[in-house]
């Protein structure tokens, strides 16, 4: 665990806490590290769980599958962020989604009782730990309403130019990478991907955009 230390201190869920308390604290919150192979599913959709997850290295996605097969990106995690604690929070007895490793990854789980209910020892950190809880789900909660934006647009055309713009926006440049391939984002913006990968180009060659893989430039108003 020592060498992930560096991780956890910018973990948000223990900003405050100084690195030397750290190792007590994972003790107390029962925190147990495991590891994770590409394509390997962390939480099933339909189970329930009392643990969250925080990522030490990699990345994990959630989705939704529906009846037929098809599949949703609802969010993607990467190094030092947490997943399934609105989930653990909310005691949901079926979840309704599913965890996936997307890279080989480690990752350490929380006891959200353990966070929730201060121990025997009554430490001093349960305090800070779910303000900054309470502070995650808010920042969560208001880019869950920002995919919204994006997905009640009516075209694929619309929905691509309102994700790059965000994504733009978010790096301060109209020069950025976005953390998905074509299929992911199709999913992640509920597309079909053929569509999407014909607008891309009608809009590389308007002179709006233009891309290689996932690196984007954003050129102007004039083709769009």
């Amino acid at each position: 665990m020592n060498k992930y230390l560096p991780v956890l201190k910018r973990v948000n869920l223990f900003r405050g806490i100084e690195e030397a308390e750290l190792q007590s604290l994972l003790s107390c919150l029962s925190a147990k590290e495991s590891h994770y192979e590409k394509g390997q599913t962390i939480f099933f959709n339909g189970e329930s769980i009392e643990r969250f997850g925080i990522v030490l290295s990699g990345e994990v996605q959630i989705v939704q599958d529906d009846y037929y097969g098809n599949r949703s990106i609802l969010a993607r995690m990467d190094t030092g962020n947490l997943f399934g604690e609105s989930f653990a929070c909310a005691e949901i007895k079926t979840l309704p989604v599913s965890v996936i490793a997307t890279t080989e990854s480690e990752l350490l789980f929380i006891d959200y009782h353990r966070l929730a209910v201060p121990c025997a020892r009554a430490c001093g950190f349960h305090c800070r730990l779910i303000q900054n809880m309470l502070n995650i789900v808010s920042i969560k909660n208001i880019l869950l309403t920002q995919k919204v934006e994006f997905i009640s647009k009516r075209t694929t055309r619309e929905k691509l130019l309102a994700y790059l713009s965000a994504e733009a926006k978010r790096a301060g440049s109209n020069r950025f990478s976005i953390p998905f391939n074509r299929q992911q984002l199709a999913d992640y913006l509920f597309v079909e991907r053929s569509a999407m990968s014909a607008e891309l180009s009608k809009l590389k060659k308007s002179g709006a955009l233009t891309f290689h893989k996932n690196q984007f430039e954003l050129l102007g108003i004039g083709g769009l």
